[in-house]
């Protein structure tokens, strides 16, 4: 079946391009210019990811991710956001509203592609029949119902936090999770956590599983945001 993309950004020439590239590689593309326009479409034509720019007349992209997030029959659609560059705040209430992934503009189409396809892969890995009950990636292997974790054949001791930490980051890899969210997601309801926090655990993590903790393949930063765990290719 072809995957359909939303495309939203009020630039014809930018929906234009992605449009274009995006059809080359066997998308259905449905191009609009406005926030109410591409909620509208997102309710009628159902489409399996949305690039959303945050920068829109009237319904501005955050709201109308906002907006996605909210409603159940949408909630999980994936969105990648477009972004004009170093703007650091809007990447994070965006990604903290539920956005998927970002790119910022001027940007590559071929990287967008890239992330598209990535960002779908990701989706359909989620919602497929199931949650897998191991993990496996380079050396790298859980097994979440022992909470047993190897590298390269040899088992890796952590503590409990460092353990809820990699099963998240693992059970969503790619996608980019800020500080504050981590904390939400893997932290809970826990009080008096420091957003600083999330760093000791990343670093604590990295030193039990990376063969380089400062070169690390697998827990990533993403600098200005937060952590990732690899893109699985």
């Amino acid at each position: 079946m072809k995957r359909t993309v939303l495309v939203v950004d009020d630039e014809k020439d930018i929906v234009d391009l992605i449009a274009y590239n995006l059809e080359k590689e066997g998308f259905g593309v449905i191009k609009v210019y406005d926030g109410e326009s591409a909620l509208e479409m997102v309710k009628t034509r159902k489409p399996h990811l949305i690039v959303l720019d945050l920068m829109l007349p009237g319904t501005r992209g955050l709201e109308v991710c906002k907006f996605i997030r909210k409603n159940p029959e949408t909630e999980t659609l994936p969105i990648i956001m477009l972004t004009a560059k170093g703007d650091q705040v809007d990447k994070i209430v965006g990604l903290e509203m539920g956005a998927d992934d970002y790119i910022t503009k001027p940007f590559s189409v071929r990287e967008l592609v890239a992330r598209v396809r990535a960002v779908l892969r990701r989706s359909e890995l989620r919602l497929g029949p199931g949650k897998a009950e191991t993990f496996r990636f380079g050396g790298l292997h859980i097994d979440y119902g022992t909470y047993e974790v190897t590298v390269d054949g040899n088992r890796v001791d952590m503590g409990p936090t460092e353990l809820k930490l990699l099963r998240f980051l693992t059970q969503h890899p790619g996608r980019v999770y800020t500080r504050d969210q981590l904390l939400d997601y893997v932290w809970g309801d826990e009080t008096f956590v420091e957003p600083r926090t999330v760093d000791v655990h990343i670093s604590r993590l990295r030193a039990a599983i990376e063969k380089n903790k400062d070169k690390p393949q697998y827990i990533l930063t993403v600098r200005g945001i937060g952590y990732k765990f690899a893109d699985l290719k």
